[in-house]
């Protein structure tokens, strides 16, 4: 089980200063990270928080998923690793004037 825990489905206005104390009741939080759109600046409505210790992670999943926080239901869980570099997407059929081998 992995310390860094997904936050997601946050209210705009909640900021790192807010999660850090919600957290704090479960454990020690090493870090938080309110992901902001590149180019606005402002909040895409979910954060990354990182716990000393495991079993911490653990406590605050069972007790914050599905809980309100600034008036929604917030979403809790292990963080999921991005191997592979992420971004992209792309492939598929059509629009590339390449040939497609199938």
């Amino acid at each position: 089980m992995s310390s860094k825990l997904y936050v997601g489905n946050l209210s705009f206005d909640s900021t790192e200063a807010d999660l850090r104390e919600l957290f704090g009741r479960h454990g020690t939080v090493e870090s938080v990270a309110v992901i902001t759109d590149r180019e606005t600046g402002r909040p895409r409505g979910f954060a990354f928080v990182e716990m000393s210790e495991a079993s911490a992670a653990q406590d605050a999943i069972r007790a914050l998923d599905g809980n309100d926080f600034g008036g929604r239901n917030i979403k809790v869980n292990e963080a999921q690793d991005r191997r592979g570099g992420g971004g992209g997407g792309g492939g598929g059929r059509g629009g590339g004037g390449g040939r497609d081998r199938y």
